[in-house]
C-alpha cells in the first residue's frame, strides 16, 4: 500500500472546492448522488438525524445546509449500497480477512444478519437473532463471577442506548465499563474536576462569537472538528485573535474556503483562520502556558501598564491555592520552560500579550494535550491562566476541550463509566430497586492487562473498533482472543470482529440515517454535543437490512435473554422511547421534562454551574494547581537515549474520523495513495541518514522487553520540531506501549512514543 504513496506540499485551502469534490466522490462511491444529497441535507436538521460524527452541532437548527466535509463522509460510508451477506463470508475465512486493511473491511458495506463465528471452519455463519440472544444469554448467566465481564462503548452509543447498556451490565453484576473516552479525553475531564467541580466545556458555542481570542491547543480541527473551522474563522475574520498551538503547522488552521458560502467559491476565495502560531515540542504545552503566566504575573508586578492586569478580586472571592502556584512560579527558571516548550522567551511572552490583550478569551485543546503523562497538570496550567484573569464563568470567554467523537460526553454522563459517583448509583437503585456494585470497575487499559492475565472472560462492545482504538494492538488482540465470549454490536465489519473468543458473535444495528420504528411507531434518540446541549436524532431512511435492529433493541433483547424481566420490563421501554428517557430523568434531574425538551428545535442546554461561578469542589472554590513541570519530556527523555531516538506523535488524517478510514488520501497534509507515511523535520532526516521518500521501519523504545515494530514507512519531508515526528493512527498503535499511561487519567500517552527509525529491509 505504501508503495504508491504521493507526497507533496498542499497549497489549496481547507474546505473549498477540494471539500466539494472529495464528498461527491464520497457520495458516488457508496450510494447515488441524488439520495446521497437528499439524505445529507437532512444532517443535524430539526426533522433529521445527527451526523454520525458530528461533536459540534450549532446551537440553532434551521433549515440551511448543517454539515461538514466529514459528516458528509460519514453519511456516505453508513449509506452505502454494499453488503455483506453470509455468502461472503463463505468465500472469506477469518484469518483470509485478518489481512484486509482496515479500509477494505469495512468498505465491504454494511452487514446484514446476525452471525456467529465457527472455531472448527473459522468463518462465521448466519444465525437468528432468537438463537443469538438464547446462546448469548446461556453464556452469560454461566459466568459465576459477573465482574469477568466488561462492557465497552463507543461514544458514537446515543444516550437512549448507553443507558440502557450500563443498566443492564450494573443489573448483571459488573461494574467494567471502559469507553472511548479512556483513550482520548480522560484526563480533561479529571483536571476540570479538580480545578471547577465540573469536567465539561465552561462555554457555549454563542461563546465563540463574543470571543476577542480563541487559544487552540493541541488540536486540528481540520481533521478532528472541521465545523469548528468556519466558525474561527469567523472569529478572525471581526477582529479576534486565533491562536494555534501545535507541533505541526495544520493547512486547516491557516486558510479556510468556506463551501456553503457561494461567492467565495466562485471566486476560488478563502480566508485566513489562525492569526498566530506557535509550535511547542511534543509535551512542552505545560511549559508554555507556565511561561505565560509567568510573564504575565511579571508584567503585572511591574506595573509595565497602568491598570492591574490580574483580577484580584475574582482571585479572592473565587480562587484557592493561589499563593502557592506563585511560589511554583518563582521556582521554575526560564531556561526549564525554554527548554521544555521548545518556544523562546521572547514567543511565549508574545503569546501571553495576546492573552492579556483580550478581554473574553477562550481556550481550546484536543488530545495533543490529553494524551501525555503529564496531562493532567497541562489542563490544570491552562487552567490557572483562565483563572488569573478571571475568565472562567463570563461570557465569550473559558475552557473548552474538544472530544471529536459526536456523544463522548452523553454516554459518560449517562454512566458509561468504571467509576461513576455514588449519588448516580443511588439513584440508579431506587429508580429500578436493585443494588448496583459500589466499587469501581476496570477502565480500557486495565481492561486490556486482566483480559491478558485471564481474569475477564467476556468483552461485549456497543459500537466502536476496540482493538484499533487501544494501545499496544498486538498486545490488545491477543487479549481479546484470550476471552471466553466476544460480543461486537456494529453497522459494519472491522479488525475487532476478527480477534474472536472461542465464542463470538456480530450484532448488526441500525445507522443514525435509519429511521427505527418500534411498536409505538417511528422512533429518535438523542446525543449530547461537545458543549453540553442535547439534540434530538431521528433517521430519514429504511434499514440497509430488514434482519438490522436498533442498538436499544439489542441491548433490550441481551439483557431479556440473560437476567429477564424481573427488575426491569425491557419490553416495554424498548416499545417507546420516551420511557427510556422518563428514567433517564428519574436517574438524573438535570434531564427534567426530557421528552418535551428534546423535541424542541434545536434542543436543549443542560445547566451548567460554571456559567454562574458555582464551583463544585471539596473547598467551594476554584482552584489554582502547583505542579512543578516533569523532571523533562518525552523529547527531551528521548534526546539523552545511547541511540539517535525520536518522539512520535499519533494523529488523523483528513480523510477519516477516529478509526473509520474514508480513503487513502490526506490532502490537507499532500498525502495521496497510502497512510504508512512517518513526518520529520529535514534536520532529523540527515542526522537519521535518511531521505525523502524512503522507507523506515519504526521502534518503541520499550521498558519491558516487547518487541513494538511498524514496518515499511515512507518518509516525508514536514515543519515539525526537531526531535518529533508524526505519523497516522491506527497504524502506529502498535507502537504505543500499554503500560505508558498519563498520570490520574491511566490514558495512553499517544502523543508522547519514545521511538527509533532504522532503514526498511523490504525491498520493492
Amino acid at each position: 500500500m505504501s508503495d504508491n504513496i504521493i507526497a507533496k506540499k498542499s497549497t489549496a485551502p481547507a474546505g473549498g472546492w477540494g471539500a466539494v469534490w472529495s464528498c461527491g466522490q464520497a457520495l458516488l462511491q457508496n450510494t447515488s448522488l441524488t439520495s446521497g444529497i437528499k439524505t445529507v441535507l437532512k444532517t443535524n436538521q430539526p426533522d433529521g438525524f445527527i451526523g454520525p460524527g458530528v461533536a459540534w452541532v450549532d446551537p440553532e437548527k434551521t433549515t440551511s445546509i448543517e454539515f461538514c466535509e466529514n459528516g458528509v463522509k460519514a453519511v456516505a460510508a453508513e449509506m452505502t449500497e454494499k453488503r455483506i451477506t453470509e455468502s461472503f463470508f463463505q468465500e472469506y475465512t477469518v484469518s483470509e480477512l485478518q489481512t484486509f486493511s482496515d479500509f477494505d473491511l469495512e468498505d465491504q458495506g454494511r452487514l446484514t444478519c446476525p452471525l456467529r463465528y465457527n472455531r472448527i471452519t473459522d468463518r462465521y455463519n448466519e444465525i437468528t437473532w432468537a438463537e443469538a440472544f438464547k446462546e448469548i444469554g446461556a453464556e452469560l448467566r454461566a459466568i459465576k463471577d459477573r465482574k469477568e465481564a466488561v462492557f465497552y462503548t463507543s461514544g458514537h452509543a446515543s444516550n437512549e442506548a448507553a443507558f440502557l447498556y450500563q443498566l443492564f451490565g450494573r443489573i448483571y453484576g459488573t461494574s467494567n465499563f471502559p469507553s472511548s473516552s479512556n483513550m482520548c479525553h480522560e484526563a480533561s475531564g479529571i483536571a476540570l474536576e479538580e480545578a471547577i467541580g465540573c469536567g465539561l466545556a465552561t462555554v457555549r458555542l454563542e461563546d465563540f462569537a463574543k470571543a476577542d481570542a480563541i487559544f487552540v491547543f493541541g488540536h486540528n480541527p481540520g481533521a478532528t472538528d472541521p465545523r469548528m473551522l468556519p466558525v474561527l474563522r469567523d472569529a478572525t475574520k471581526r477582529g479576534a485573535q486565533v491562536v494555534s498551538f501545535n507541533p505541526l503547522r495544520e493547512r486547516g488552521l491557516e486558510r479556510y474556503a468556506d463551501p456553503k458560502n457561494q461567492l467565495e467559491m466562485v471566486r476560488f476565495g478563502s480566508r485566513p483562520v489562525a492569526s498566530h502560531f506557535f509550535t511547542p515540542k511534543l509535551g512542552g504545552d505545560m511549559a508554555a502556558v507556565r511561561g505565560m503566566v509567568k510573564a504575565i504575573l511579571a508584567w503585572d508586578n511591574e506595573r509595565i501598564l497602568t491598570h492591574s492586569i490580574i483580577d484580584r478580586v475574582f482571585i479572592e472571592e473565587n480562587c484557592g491555592g493561589f499563593e502557592s502556584y506563585e511560589k511554583a512560579l518563582e521556582l521554575t527558571p526560564w531556561k526549564e520552560i525554554e527548554d521544555q516548550s521548545g518556544l523562546t522567551r521572547d514567543e511565549i511572552e508574545k503569546a501571553a500579550l495576546l492573552y492579556v490583550q483580550a478581554d473574553r478569551p477562550i481556550i481550546t485543546w484536543g488530545t495533543g494535550i490529553s494524551q501525555h503523562k503529564h496531562s493532567v497538570a497541562t489542563i490544570r496550567e491552562i487552567m490557572n491562566l483562565l483563572f488569573i484573569r478571571g475568565n472562567v464563568g463570563k461570557p465569550g470567554a473559558g475552557a473548552c476541550p474538544m472530544p471529536g467523537h459526536a456523544n463522548t460526553q452523553g454516554i459518560r454522563r449517562m454512566g458509561i463509566t468504571s467509576d461513576p459517583s455514588e449519588e448516580f448509583l443511588l439513584a440508579l437503585q431506587d429508580a429500578f430497586e436493585f443494588e448496583p456494585e459500589m466499587h469501581a470497575g476496570v477502565d480500557s487499559v486495565e481492561a486490556i492487562k486482566m483480559m491478558n492475565e485471564g481474569k475477564l472472560r467476556v468483552f461485549m462492545s456497543l459500537g466502536g473498533n476496540f482493538t484499533r482504538s487501544a494501545p499496544d494492538t498486538g498486545l490488545t488482540e491477543e487479549a481479546i482472543r484470550k476471552c471466553r465470549l466476544t460480543i461486537n454490536i456494529a453497522t459494519k465489519l472491522n479488525r475487532s470482529h476478527l480477534m474472536t473468543g472461542s465464542l463470538s458473535y456480530i450484532l448488526p444495528s441500525l445507522g443514525r440515517t435509519e429511521y427505527d420504528e418500534q411498536r409505538s411507531g417511528d422512533q429518535i434518540v438523542t446525543v449530547e454535543d461537545s458543549l453540553s446541549k442535547i439534540h434530538s436524532s431521528a433517521g430519514v431512511n429504511p434499514p440497509a437490512s430488514d434482519l438490522l435492529m436498533s442498538e436499544p433493541a439489542i441491548i433490550a433483547g441481551l439483557a431479556r435473554a440473560t437476567i429477564g424481566n424481573k427488575v426491569v420490563n425491557w419490553t416495554h421501554l424498548i416499545e417507546n422511547y420516551d420511557r427510556i428517557r422518563e428514567k433517564i430523568e428519574e436517574v438524573l434531574p438535570e434531564f427534567a421534562g426530557f421528552n418535551s425538551q428534546v423535541r424542541t428545535p434545536g434542543g436543549f442546554y443542560l445547566a451548567n454551574p460554571i456559567a454562574d461561578r458555582r464551583w463544585a469542589t471539596k473547598s467551594g472554590k476554584a482552584e489554582f494547581s502547583g505542579y512543578s513541570l516533569p523532571l523533562a519530556t518525552a523529547a527531551q527523555l528521548t534526546s539523552k537515549a545511547p541511540k539517535l531516538t525520536f518522539t512520535l506523535q499519533s494523529m488523523r488524517s483528513n480523510d477519516q474520523f477516529n478509526t473509520t478510514i474514508y480513503s487513502l488520501n490526506d490532502r490537507y497534509r499532500g498525502i495521496s495513495g497510502g497512510r504508512k507515511v512517518v513526518f520529520m523535520n529535514p534536520i532529523d532526516m540527515r542526522r537519521a541518514g535518511v531521505s525523502r521518500g524512503e522507507k523506515v521501519d519504526i521502534g518503541t523504545v520499550s521498558e519491558d522487553g516487547r518487541n513494538r515494530r511498524a514496518l515499511d514507512f515512507q518518509v516525508v519531508p514536514y515543519d515539525i520540531p526537531e526531535g518529533c515526528i508524526a505519523s497516522y493512527f491506527p497504524e502506529v498503535n502498535v507502537l504505543v506501549p500499554v503500560y505508558s499511561t498519563g498520570d490520574q487519567s491511566n490514558t495512553p500517552t499517544s502523543k508522547a512514543i519514545p521511538v527509533t527509525l532504522s532503514k526498511s529491509r523490504r525491498r520493492g
